[in-house]
């Protein structure tokens, strides 16, 4: 078959004619990709500022609840301590008031002759204080008895700067032997032992009364 210049010219044609329609087509695809893509990032946007408002609304919710939960035991906490307070009143005036009746007793039956007791003393001069729970005394000895529900070693240091102050506190005993004493409705076994060492009387409730724990060996110290 013969190709003369009319078939070359119409095949240019065609291919030319093919090559804009696949121009247009690629045109329409790349067209129709951008919109794809915009509306990718479009969704991408909304969805990641939907989340982030989510997530913020989540943190100021979870942030409110933390503050509404730190208050209510903040409350709770303060609640609790004024009535531990409350508590820690009433067991040591409970036991004061156990200590009270025996503590002469008890004493005369150590040999030491007292006769008669002062509670909750309070004096203040020369700028400082003092405050007695029981004076036990007679006309050349006195004992100073510090009455707690449960005895600690920072109550007996406190008891000893208050025997160091007494007599200057309180001159009108200044010639008498001035001894320490310590009482609780719970003393654990070392700090009765540091009351002992650091020459104190120790009196505990033993079940329903109160006892001298310090054996017959026990020198008291004096001021």
């Amino acid at each position: 078959m013969t190709t003369n210049a009319d078939d070359v010219w119409r095949l240019l044609a065609e291919l030319a004619e093919a090559q804009k329609e696949t121009e247009r087509q690629f045109q329409e695809t790349r067209q129709l990709l951008q919109e794809q893509s915009q509306e990718s990032d479009r969704r991408f946007r909304e969805q990641s500022q939907e989340s982030d408002r989510r997530f913020r609304e989540q943190s100021q919710e979870s942030d409110r609840r933390f503050r509404e939960t730190e208050r209510i035991i903040k409350q709770q906490n303060e609640k609790l301590n004024q009535e531990l307070g409350k508590l820690g009143n009433r067991l040591g005036e409970f036991v004061e008031w156990q200590v009270r009746p025996a503590v002469v007793q008890l004493f005369q039956k150590r040999g030491i002759a007292v006769n008669e007791f002062h509670g909750d003393l309070s004096v203040k001069r020369f700028g400082e204080a003092l405050e007695i729970d029981l004076l036990v005394v007679n006309s050349d000895q006195a004992i100073l008895v510090e009455v707690k529900s449960k005895l600690s070693q920072t109550d007996i240091d406190e008891h000893l700067e208050r025997l160091e102050k007494f007599k200057r506190l309180m001159p009108r005993y200044s010639d008498v032997k001035a001894m320490g004493a310590v009482a609780g409705m719970v003393v654990p076994e070392e700090v009765a032992r540091y009351g002992y060492r650091h020459g104190l009387f120790v009196l505990a409730q033993s079940g329903d009364s109160v006892v001298i724990l310090n054996d017959d060996k026990f020198r008291p110290r004096q001021w």
